[in-house]
């Protein structure tokens, strides 16, 4: 909204999805007036509605669900959508967007862990470009521009037409980077969601504390670039100052320095492939001091369940994703300990056999599953008890 408000003259909201957060969709409905906007639940929507209609806005068209959200995504006005729901619920507003022809901007990296291979098969099948928005992909995304990178799988590992030799993604570390591991049975809820560097929500900034967000964002490099997770590196950086490298066959680095603010990759998506002047600038006497250091598996055992997944891909990706949403889930409600997390997100994915998966509707049918799964590992953890049952 700030970047739009910033630039009246090259764009203007058209929808809206505001999930449960009515007050600020009102809000935003008379600020912007979209064509159409969407809510979580029908009584939600109801209530906006008659709000509207009160403040003589009957025109904006309010709906609900996931319908909703596709109706949202897909509407004949606009351009570019950014897909921005956590989670695996606008995976498919998001995949409908891309089938209509949309340019699509991706802050959501769940989309791609556990479907990356239909989102990203269907954009190309479309010609239109998937942007990252998320900053540690956007950077790649512009350091890419430096050198020629063959999305054609079969020819991913020819040098002749491609240049890029490895991916490397910088991560803060989180909150518990310097904390000894037999700490980590003993952290608490809010000491976790006591993020470095970013203010996030709540999920998210748990998988940040654990690495696991480290972990998705391997994946969907993995997807949106066309690279085997064996060429996709995590190097822990806490200044955040660098937000990503690529490294070429010729063994230079190319790396994207920018302000820590969302404004600018969201800018760089919307105005792809052209760059336009902002105000959002860095002060290069901060690169005074940079660290670097390689990532403590054993301390976040996560990152290392994410690789794995990569690995396989199809139902592995899903059921990581899946276990993790209700663990950081159960961890926030302080059903389990932060240990529990990967401990449960294992047993999961050992309980899914290996599989590709050809539809939308079979990606969500497994994610239910999965989370189904989880919530029983989740209490037969609590009682400390009986094996689990695996997925068919």
């Amino acid at each position: 909204m700030s970047v739009v408000e910033r630039y009246p003259d090259r764009f203007q909201i058209a929808t809206l999805a505001a999930g449960t957060n009515t007050e600020l969709a009102l809000e935003q409905a008379v600020r912007w007036k979209p064509r159409v906007l969407s809510l979580e639940r029908e009584q939600d929507a109801a209530m906006l509605r008659a709000k509207l209609r009160g403040l003589g806005l009957p025109e904006i068209e309010i709906v609900a669900g996931a319908a909703g959200t596709v109706k949202v995504a897909t509407h004949p006005e606009v351009d570019f959508v950014v897909s921005a729901i956590v989670g695996v619920a606008g995976l498919e507003a998001t995949y409908e967007a891309v089938r209509a022809g949309k340019s699509v901007g991706l802050a959501n990296k769940e989309c791609l862990v556990v479907a990356g291979e239909l989102i990203t098969a269907e954009a190309r099948r479309q010609g239109k470009p998937l942007l990252p928005i998320d900053s540690e992909h956007n950077a790649i995304h512009q350091c890419l521009r430096g050198g020629r990178m063959d999305t054609n799988k079969d020819n991913n590992d020819d040098d002749r037409v491609n240049e890029v030799d490895r991916i490397w993604l910088t991560a803060s570390g989180g909150p518990f980077l310097h904390t000894p591991k037999a700490e980590f049975a003993s952290i608490t809820v809010q000491q976790a969601l006591n993020h470095p560097t970013w203010k996030m929500g709540k999920r998210i900034t748990i998988d940040s504390a654990t690495l696991m967000n480290k972990g998705f964002e391997v994946i969907e490099a993995c997807r949106l670039f066309n690279v085997p997770p064996e060429r996709v590196q995590v190097i822990v950086h806490p200044q955040s100052t660098i937000h990503s490298m690529v490294e070429f066959v010729d063994g230079s680095i190319l790396a994207q320095i920018s302000v820590t603010d969302m404004r600018l990759p969201i800018l760089y998506a919307l105005t792809y492939p052209e760059r336009i002047r902002s105000d959002l600038r860095f002060s290069i006497g901060d690169l005074r001091h940079l660290d670097f250091c390689p990532p403590d598996m054993s301390k976040f055992p996560c990152l290392a369940l994410a690789y794995e997944a990569a690995g396989k891909g199809g139902t592995k990706t899903i059921a990581l994703n899946a276990a993790d949403e209700v663990a950081v889930a159960a961890f926030l409600e302080e059903q389990i300990g932060f240990e529990d997390i990967p401990r449960i997100i294992e047993e999961v994915m050992a309980a899914t056999p290996a599989r590709q998966l050809e539809s939308i509707q079979k990606v969500l049918a497994l994610d239910t599953e999965a989370r189904l799964l989880a919530k029983e590992v989740v209490k037969e953890r609590r009682r400390k008890g009986s094996p689990i049952r695996a997925i068919s």
